[in-house]
């Protein structure tokens, strides 16, 4: 691994996570002498750690007596059963004529709205919630675009105690039902239309056909001109403002509420079965948050937040969070290519983005485009670039340092849905290494365990967190006696949490994340992570992309690569050698593909994952349970029966 970017003396000196742990050195009479004995201090003594964070980010709320009521059993232990809070209430601390969110619609649409325009939204909206008999614990569920009323709504939704839960617009008609039916929502938000690569695409028919099937009142939002029309369509249905219209702004309310109360549902990706709904609490959310802005990514007082996100993925819900730094939003929604690969750094460079985020399939198109933003746009004020969704291979590591910039804080991330945040991110006061992320987040207890429970030094084995931490979930919806959340993160080794990803612990105390532990291939009885093939495959220019899976085969388990490949590329001997000798000399022998197949499409989630887990599913002939979860199911129909037709 080569080491890319070493922070300055300076840069360590002034980051807020030194200050945050010589104050905690100070505050609690212990010697903190580096990042990592803070670390190892946040994770013993977490009741501190957690109360401190409390304090040094000025929560607003009453804290209660007690941190941490430990009970040794991780599923047990409750932060701060005393304490009272508001989720808006500390993202709406700011107020004045400042932007507070700053909105791109591709190249369609533009606003801006000030602190002082949020909150007077937040109040009209949680007053009409209110009137329509919404309270704390009933749900809202809303289809909506990336855009400042989104925000506005949910904020609302939390400010009274309501439970939120969005998806994008581009979900069908059975894949809101799977989400938000199991929920049972008493009002229903949606778009009258939404913009995708330049074109307007309308989604009245599929809220009218919702309608019925929700059996609530619906609000339309206004974002291409249709609302009103849409509106009119709908038998219980009414646009926004006319919804808001009975209430004029005052200061908003903010009801105090438990710490563990429910602040948002979200969903696996549901691509082999119903997705399951995590539900999340407010104070865990809050304070998880606060630590990953303001100390993992170095988020200040008016900086620029920026993360390409819709509103069916989780790091939209991290995004929101950033308010609670007091930094400005910076919201895109539409194709990150439309009207052309320059689009999102011509946003950072106009409005100084200091944190640009994305995912590890953005920056590896944008390095196959040939982008150099490094010669084409200014981004001085650009302190740091993050990655998630899946590993971000080497090659995108010199792709941001070579043609981005050389001194940005590139933070590659882990975490994800089930916990609403990261166990392993950034850190600005370390070195980045090419391909590692660098290391745990303080207060999280992260272990590379093998087959039998115990931990590793080194070797690959399976993610874990052995201590309870705040943003760990309530549960799942409709799981009273937390069955199913029991199954799903602690059947696999007692009283941990068993994440599901491959991991492998660096000689620089990072980690490298080897791809989803379900997905690992097996041949031979070796494991081998896909993300260690993915990350050679991605260094070929005619490979657009691939996906990688292991086919039961011969009483073994054989390696299968699926390519798409650039256009006017063709899968010849000459580059099938190519990617062979790619793989091996560059992970393994091992790694090498038994079967190397070109297809036109590869099926992806709607947050740009490969679907593994699919893919594999289809070629064994087995039914793939909800295909609505994907952005191109259309792209399984390839697969069926192809390896085993390729010998």
């Amino acid at each position: 691994m080569s080491l890319h970017f070493t922070p300055s003396e300076t840069r360590i000196e002034e980051a807020e996570i030194t200050r945050f742990r010589l104050w905690c050195a100070e505050r609690f009479g212990v010697s903190l002498p580096s990042h990592d004995a803070f670390h190892q201090w946040s994770v013993r003594q977490r009741g501190s750690f957690w109360s401190g964070l409390w304090d040094y980010c000025g929560v607003q709320g009453h804290k209660g007596g007690t941190a941490l009521l430990e009970t040794g059993k991780i599923l047990e232990d409750r932060f701060f059963p005393e304490a009272r809070l508001n989720f808006t209430e500390n993202l709406l601390a700011k107020r004045g004529v400042n932007d507070a969110l700053i909105f791109r619609g591709e190249d369609k649409a533009a606003s801006r709205w000030s602190w002082d325009r949020l909150a007077e939204t937040v109040s009209r909206l949680q007053q009409a919630y209110r009137a329509l008999g919404i309270g704390p614990g009933d749900r809202i569920a809303a289809m909506l675009p990336n855009v400042p009323e989104t925000v506005a709504c949910m904020l609302a939704a939390a400010s009274i105690g309501a439970i939120w839960s969005s998806c994008s617009p581009d979900f069908g008609e059975r894949g809101v039902m799977d989400r938000f039916g199991q929920i049972e929502p008493k009002l229903f938000l949606a778009c009258d239309a939404y913009w995708y690569n330049g074109k307007r695409i309308d989604v009245g028919e599929k809220v009218t056909a919702l309608e019925p099937r929700l059996g609530v009142p619906v609000v339309i939002v206004e974002y291409c001109g249709g609302a009103e029309c849409l509106a009119a369509m709908l038998s219980n249905g009414r646009t926004l403002e006319a919804f808001m219209s009975a209430h004029d702004a005052r200061e908003p309310v903010f009801e105090q509420l438990p710490f563990s109360h429910p602040l948002i549902i979200l969903f696996s990706s549901g691509t082999t079965g119903v997705p399951k709904c995590i539900v999340h609490s407010a104070g865990g959310t809050l304070l998880q948050h606060l630590k990953e802005h303001r100390f993992h990514c170095n988020l200040g007082v008016g900086d620029r937040l920026f993360y390409y996100t819709t509103c069916g993925w989780m790091m939209w819900n991290w995004l929101v969070s950033g308010l609670a730094s007091g930094a400005t939003l910076c919201l895109y929604d539409g194709s990150p290519f439309s009207p052309d690969a320059k689009v999102l750094w011509d946003y950072a460079e106009e409005e100084r983005f200091s944190i640009f985020g994305t995912s590890a399939k953005y920056l590896d198109a944008l390095a196959k485009a040939e982008l150099k933003p490094r010669e084409s746009h200014r981004l001085d004020h650009l302190t740091a670039v993050l990655s998630t969704g899946s590993p971000l291979s080497p090659a995108s590591f010199d792709y941001v340092y070579r043609d981005i910039k050389p001194d940005v804080s590139l933070a590659s991330m882990s975490g994800g849905t089930d916990i609403v945040s990261c166990f392993v991110l950034g850190n600005p006061v370390k070195p980045v290494w090419s391909g590692e992320i660098q290391g745990p987040g303080l207060g999280m207890a992260v272990e590379v365990f093998d087959d039998l429970g115990e931990p590793l030094a080194s070797g690959k084995g399976e993610l874990v967190c052995t201590c309870a931490f705040p943003a760990m979930p309530i549960g799942f919806w409709n799981d009273p006696d937390r069955s199913r959340f029991r199954s799903a993160y602690f059947e696999r080794f007692e009283d941990n949490w068993c994440h599901g990803d491959f991991a492998e612990w660096t000689g620089h105390g990072g980690i490298v994340i080897h791809g989803r532990s379900d997905a690992t291939l097996n041949p031979g009885g070796v494991r081998i992570g896909t993300a260690e093939i993915y990350n050679q495959v991605e260094r070929i220019t005619e490979i657009e992309t691939a996906v990688c899976i292991g086919q039961d085969w011969d009483n073994d388990v054989r390696v299968v690569l699926f390519v798409k490949l650039r256009t006017g590329v063709t899968l010849d001997a000459a580059l099938t050698q190519k990617i062979r000798q790619k793989i091996r000399t560059g992970a393994s022998p091992r790694h090498v593909p038994a079967k190397i197949i070109a297809v036109a499409d590869i099926p992806m989630t709607k947050t740009g994952k490969v679907v593994e887990l699919a893919v594999r599913e289809v070629v064994h002939g087995r039914p793939v349970k909800n295909q609505e979860a994907l952005a191109n199911p259309q792209a399984l129909l390839l697969f069926a029966g192809l390896a085993e037709l390729a010998g």
